[in-house]
């Protein structure tokens, strides 16, 4: 069976039935058709963003096997896996480092498959013409490079096979061991911890804020308008910050994506909201699968005692307990989620560089840096527990 490589240059080239029918998009709500649609149908993607859609397919025959989101790239932003360095270092040895291509969802450092497939069985054996379609890609279009970003640590290893260069990362993410109750959750902690916790819990109360999750017809315009602009304000605090994404996405994906009201089994857009009576003050975006919670922005019109670790961290992981979800993944970066019951876990990205030198220096400091994050992650660990 003779296999197909194309590239698209949207993502309505692609049948939505089509792609939504493919193993692995169920996983999360940004792996969904709709969720490619709506950043390209409000200009979050595109060539002013440098993010231009170059989405992969693989058919035989005509049918659909497999397929990737993939950009082209003209910077380094909205990746979370960050390689600035070796754009310096390409550049010095005479070697431009953009354009560039990426397998990767924008702007969400979450891990998730990248190679989407008819059949799940087929994805070991569809990895590696991946890996291949990636390499003629760089070299056909004279590309510095190809790097696919937060795969399953299965996909990566396949990768890694398949002569890309293996890179791993750190994140703290909470992993439901069984709880049947938050005090479960909390009975892992020392005694201290645990009422430093539920100090931290009760504060909210204290104050006269209700924390609640909204779902469905629940999520409003007037909500989706008070949770891009917390998503704008806290973007705009920070001088690293960038605003990839704009008011018409939020209002469209929210239209789209909307999870079901009710616990048990919803998913897609969610928002955990804070009011001091009925008067929004804080809020959270986050996105559900039927397995994992995604944690994605926050935001707050006031600043109160330990607000940010209820909405973001301890509202989440009761939620997830309640509804039988086994993961949290509340972003990137925030060590300070280890004191708060997220353990270490190592992500991982597969990188193609066609310049021989700098392919040969990256794969030097990426065997130092995954040493450095299994001491790392092994460190955290002990702290951990």
């Amino acid at each position: 069976m003779e296999l197909e490589a194309h590239v698209h240059e949207t993502i309505r080239e692609i049948p939505e039935r089509e792609w939504d029918a493919l193993h692995g998009v169920d996983e999360a709500p940004f792996l969904s058709w709709a969720w490619f649609d709506a950043l390209e149908r409000t200009g979050c993607v595109g060539e002013e963003a440098g993010w231009l859609p170059h989405h992969i397919t693989l058919r035989a025959e005509g049918a659909l096997l497999a397929a990737a989101p993939a950009y082209l790239k003209d910077n380094s932003e909205g990746e979370f896996v960050f390689d600035h360095g070796w754009a310096s270092a390409s550049y010095q040895i005479g070697a431009p480092y953009y354009p560039k291509l990426v397998v990767a969802v924008p702007f969400t450092p979450a891990t998730s498959p990248r190679l989407l497939v008819r059949r799940a069985e087929d994805r070991p054996a569809l990895l590696p013409v991946l890996a291949e379609t990636l390499r003629r890609l760089v070299e056909r279009s004279r590309l510095s490079s190809a790097h696919v970003l937060f795969p399953t640590a299965d996909e990566a290893a396949a990768l890694a096979g398949s002569r890309m260069a293996h890179r791993h990362g750190i994140q703290f993410q909470f992993e439901n061991e069984g709880y049947g109750t938050f005090d479960d959750f909390l009975g892992r902690f020392n005694a201290k911890r645990r009422h430093q916790i539920r100090r931290e819990m009760r504060e909210p109360s204290r104050q006269g804020i209700s924390i609640t999750t909204l779902r469905g017809a629940e999520i409003t315009p007037e909500i989706v308008d008070v949770m891009f602009g917390y998503y704008a304000s806290t973007v705009q605090k920070f001088a690293w910050g960038r605003q990839y994404l704009n008011r018409a996405f939020f209002e469209e994906i929210v239209a789209r994506l909307r999870g079901r009201e009710g616990g048990a089994g919803a998913g897609g857009v969610e928002i955990v909201l804070a009011r001091e009576g009925r008067r929004p003050i804080a809020g959270a975006f986050n996105l559900a699968g039927p397995t994992a919670l995604y944690g994605r922005y926050w935001g707050a019109s006031e600043e109160r005692p330990f607000l940010h670790f209820n909405v973001c961290y301890y509202h989440p992981v009761e939620d997830c307990i309640a509804r039988g979800l086994r993961r949290f993944e509340p972003g990137a970066g925030g060590s300070h989620k280890l004191v708060r019951g997220f353990a270490p876990r190592v992500t991982h990205s597969a990188h193609h560089l066609a310049h021989p030198r700098l392919d040969a220096a990256v794969r030097e400091f990426l065997a130092r840096e995954r040493a450095a994050v299994r001491e790392r992650t092994a460190d955290a660990s002990v702290a951990f527990r």
